[in-house]
């Protein structure tokens, strides 16, 4: 069983704890509370894949605890197995009503709790890899749309804690409908894959990150960039595209080119705000009406229309 996950031990005796370190330190990163207040701490803090919690505890018991944690959208999901000296049915059927996905006894029987520990922590593996795919694109095997809705807000929030600008880049292949319809929709799906490699690569620093939005159509999102950077990026991205080389089933090279759009903005409120894509998405609709392999920044809020800035061929970048 992989280390990379952890396992919050929640018990009030001293020695429960030393005993249930001993059996598990191999298996899983451990974290330890010894009442209910800090378990309910640092399961936020900390975000367990797995909690074993100590039903009878002074001042809160571990019905009380689980209660909590079922309330909080943070914590609602992590498994809990209760340990306890209560053996009766009733008191299992209460514990599973409250959300427990298992027992462990007392006194501890080491292979049964490894066995428990080890079931349940494969059940968490399984559900972390679903959760990926259902996060991929299937066609090119980069984030998808979902994916993308999650990365915005998590990176709004950043750059608003950060003060921070926020750029957004959409992207779309050009003529895409005839490169279908000329050589196939499987030469369309390599060039779909084609440029998704091509942006992945591109898209180098941590907090980058690119998505297919849907069809012919990507989204990149980099934090931390402002205007003048992201424009930068987004020539450099066309530029390389425009010069990939990628050739059809019969041999013949294939010239593929983007239009992109995009904007810049630092975030002042918590929720992410539309205006930030429909921005970008209507700088990418001007791109693609001056011309196609082109890309349109739009302007700041505080100018104005007409201080758009335009790059692609014989196109010079306009000022702000």
């Amino acid at each position: 069983m992989s280390t990379d996950f952890t396992v919050l031990v929640v018990d009030d005796e001293k020695h429960n704890r030393q005993l249930l370190t001993e059996l598990l330190q191999h298996e899983c990163r451990l974290v330890l509370a010894k009442n209910g207040e800090q378990a309910l701490a640092r399961a936020s803090e900390q975000q367990p894949d797995l909690i074993l919690l100590d039903v009878v505890m002074p001042d809160m018991s571990g019905h009380a605890v689980i209660r909590q944690l079922k309330e909080d959208d943070g914590t609602r999901d992590i498994p809990v197995i209760f340990i306890t000296a209560l053996d009766s049915f009733d008191d299992q059927e209460t514990g599973l009503e409250l959300g427990a996905v298992d027992y462990i006894a007392k006194p501890f029987h080491p292979p049964i709790v490894r066995a428990r520990v080890r079931n349940h922590l494969r059940l968490v593996e399984q559900r972390r890899l679903l959760e990926q795919l259902a996060m991929l694109d299937n066609l090119t095997g980069i984030p998808n749309r979902r994916r993308f809705v999650e990365t915005l807000a998590q990176e709004w929030r950043r750059c608003l804690r950060h003060a921070l600008p926020l750029s957004l880049i959409v992207a779309d292949i050009d003529h895409f409908k005839r490169i279908n319809d000329t050589y196939g929709h499987a030469q369309g799906d390599d060039a779909l894959r084609s440029v998704a490699q091509a942006l992945k690569w591109a898209v180098h620093r941590p907090g980058d990150f690119v998505c297919r939005y849907g069809g012919e159509e990507f989204v990149l999102l980099l934090p931390g960039v402002d205007a003048d950077g992201a424009f930068a990026f987004a020539d450099c991205v066309r530029q390389h595209i425009a010069t990939m080389p990628l050739q059809t089933a019969n041999g013949k090279p294939l010239q593929l080119t983007l239009s992109l759009g995009g904007a810049s903005h630092v975030p002042t409120v918590p929720d992410v705000s539309d205006a930030l894509f429909l921005a970008a998405d209507r700088a990418l609709y001007d791109a693609k009406h001056a011309g196609r392999n082109r890309v349109v920044w739009a302007p700041p809020r505080a100018d104005g229309p007409g201080t758009r800035r335009l790059a692609g061929p014989g196109a010079p970048a306009m000022p702000r």
